[in-house]
């Protein structure tokens, strides 16, 4: 069966069995549509989580930057799973133990204020628009490549599959959707990543195939790389940093407080009966998430050699006799001549993967010398090394532009794997955009439907009435998310790192004060919140435009570019917290102190006793 029809039938299929599951598990009440009724299992609760936080920047961006990046794109991993270990701890059984539907609601309550909880809504409004905005671009990466349709028409179909299962589904049926999406999607990373290990390495687990010497060498797969990218005037793929130090540090802590003030995580932990059902739930999630998260560096460099393997005879990769990439020891033992005139891919004789490719425009190919061949190096490099052979072979600058979203999605095609293992990974990055687009569409609708129409707007709302808003926020905030989509910012990492930026400025500080702090006032927590997001939004609009729209940048005003100690906006977001920490804090003590009852209901969330059923009232 050619690659089309079978990818057609994998993805199909799985369309089918999460529109199936949201039937079966439609939500009846509000209590199913906001927390699935509060008594989902903390195993299927822990997969969930996981299939919702490993959204398409986890599963198809992630694994690019650090293959791109090498050392540096550690952030991520460090980031993400750090932040995920802070939620665990810090903030999830509490905020269980609290008993709300939403995260809002929490802090109008803990800040006995609406105005606060409303400022609370704007936060979350705003970390989850530009969070969706990575989901859409990656659903449209997927669907441009492997549907053979535009990236366009792949997120208007992204569009109609989320609408179909999320806004019947609601929570209940979107926690059963996302165990399939995570099994899917687990799969759609493992599956190629032990193919390709055991083709470079001799070992099957790409975690220890990452230190492992090329198979029939005792050269390290690291060090050829190494060897490979430096020669080729890029950074060393083992030691470089992302920026200056200051902005690794600060990217890794906007990464990991971020994480842990996501609300549409945070809402996953009311789904169980109990607090302890949360901390179990919080082990069983990072277990999950571990397979993947502890995967992604080999897949990384592994499809960084492969890519340079298959453009450049002198690194030593070859095909066996099945087509798939194999090392050739003799090759791979040398340090060969990467600017030899026979080294470099003749452009007709490019393998089929870079042709499909290349009809989605995320690779291209432009001939600067005319040779016919391309070359793929680093010709903006500062080696005066590189540069002269670059000039005495006749290399007239880089050839070959690869998109960084395509790294994951194209990997199993670069090593040359079977059909059926290209298709589950078209399922697999569906699956990760998709589940994580429904709890954000989610978080978004109970933002609208219950903290702003039943909290403030119209309190007495009937369940039908509150139900039915929910569904109509979802299906306006799918709209939104699609047209962001098709104008996005950034590559879906980069655009989700800003979202997580947001969450780390403004919301995880007023959860964390309003835990374990009886002092911050509400006018404390209100203007904290609204002064970590000012200072964010103004730094990343310098960079991005207003409100992402390009041409409206004004990075001038600033200094230039990453003009804040060499900050990047995707770092922004720990300065952001700094400042809603220190304004919150200076707030609270000119104002009138903390209501008795609330320093009570504080000192009540903190201490280890059961918790009742979630509610909404």
């Amino acid at each position: 069966m050619d690659l089309q029809t079978l990818t057609y039938l994998v993805v199909g299929a799985t369309f089918a069995l999460y529109i199936g599951i949201a039937v079966w598990a439609r939500a009846g009440s509000t209590s199913d549509f906001y927390v699935a009724g509060g008594g989902v299992h903390p195993v299927t609760n822990g997969m969930a989580t996981a299939a919702d936080w490993m959204s398409a920047a986890s599963f198809i961006s992630m694994a690019g930057l650090i293959s791109n990046m090498g050392y540096g794109g550690a952030v991520f991993l460090m980031g993400w799973t750090g932040g995920y270990v802070l939620l665990a701890c810090l903030l999830a059984p509490y905020l269980r133990k609290f008993g709300k539907f939403t995260v809002p609601e929490f802090i109008g309550d803990r800040y006995y204020s609406q105005f606060a909880r409303n400022v609370a809504v704007i936060c979350l409004l705003v970390a989850s628009v530009v969070y969706i905005i990575g989901q859409m671009t990656g659903v449209g990466v997927t669907f441009a490549r492997f549907l053979g349709v535009s990236s366009d028409t792949g997120i208007y179909l992204g569009m109609a599959i989320v609408f179909a299962y999320a806004v019947f589904g609601g929570m209940k049926g979107i926690t059963y959707t996302q165990v399939a999406q995570y099994i899917v999607l687990i799969l759609a990373y493992l599956v190629p990543a032990f193919f390709i290990s055991l083709n470079l390495t001799g070992n099957f687990l790409p975690q220890l195939g990452l230190g492992s010497t090329l198979a029939g060498t005792d050269v390290s797969l690291l060090a050829k790389l190494d060897q490979v990218v430096t020669d080729l005037g890029f950074g060393q793929y083992t030691t470089t940093a992302a920026g200056s130090t200051i902005n690794m540090l600060f990217y890794t802590i906007s990464l990991m407080i971020g994480t842990a003030g996501l609300p549409h995580v945070i809402v996953r932990f009311f789904t169980v009966p109990k607090v302890a059902d949360a901390r179990s739930s919080a082990g069983w999630a990072l277990v999950f998430i571990a397979l993947l998260y502890t995967t992604a560096p080999a897949v990384g460099a592994m499809a960084r050699l492969n890519l340079i393997g298959t453009t450049n005879t002198a690194v030593g990769i070859t095909q066996d006799a099945s087509g798939q990439l194999i090392i050739n020891a003799d090759v791979a033992k040398q340090r060969g001549d990467l600017f030899a005139p026979e080294a470099s891919l003749v452009y007709e004789e490019r393998p089929e993967w870079k042709k499909r490719w290349e009809r989605t425009g995320l690779l291209r190919w432009e001939d600067k010398n005319g040779d016919g061949r391309i070359q793929f190096y680093n010709s903006a490099t500062k080696n005066p090394d590189v540069l002269a052979k670059a000039e005495a072979a006749g290399w007239k600058g880089n050839e070959l532009t690869v998109n960084a979203d395509i790294i994951v999605l194209a990997n199993p095609e670069i090593a040359q794997l079977p059909n059926w293992v290209i298709a589950l990974v078209a399922a697999g990055g569906l699956a990760a955009a998709l589940s994580t687009a429904a709890g954000l569409l989610l978080a978004i609708s109970s933002a609208i439907s219950h903290d702003l129409i039943k909290g403030a707007i119209k309190p007495d709302i009937s369940e039908k009435g509150e139900l039915l808003a929910g569904k109509i926020s979802m299906a306006a905030a799918i709209f939104v998310a699609g047209y962001l989509g098709l104008n996005p910012p950034g590559f879906a990492a980069g655009t989700v790192a800003l979202a997580f930026g947001i969450a780390a400025s403004t919301i995880f500080p007023a959860l964390m004060m309003g835990i374990f702090s009886k002092t911050i006032t509400d006018k404390g927590a209100a203007a904290g919140m609204l002064a970590g997001l000012s200072v964010t939004l103004f730094y990343v609009f310098a960079h991005k435009g207003i409100f992402f729209i390009r041409g409206t940048e004004y990075l001038e005003l600033i200094g230039g570019a990453n003009s804040f100690f060499t900050i990047t906006p995707e770092a922004f977001g720990t300065v952001g917290a700094i400042v809603n920490f220190t304004v919150a804090f200076l707030v609270s003590k000119m104002t009138a102190p903390v209501p008795s009852h609330i320093a009570a209901m504080v000192d009540a969330v903190r201490t280890p006793k059961g918790a009742g059923a979630a509610t909404g009232h």
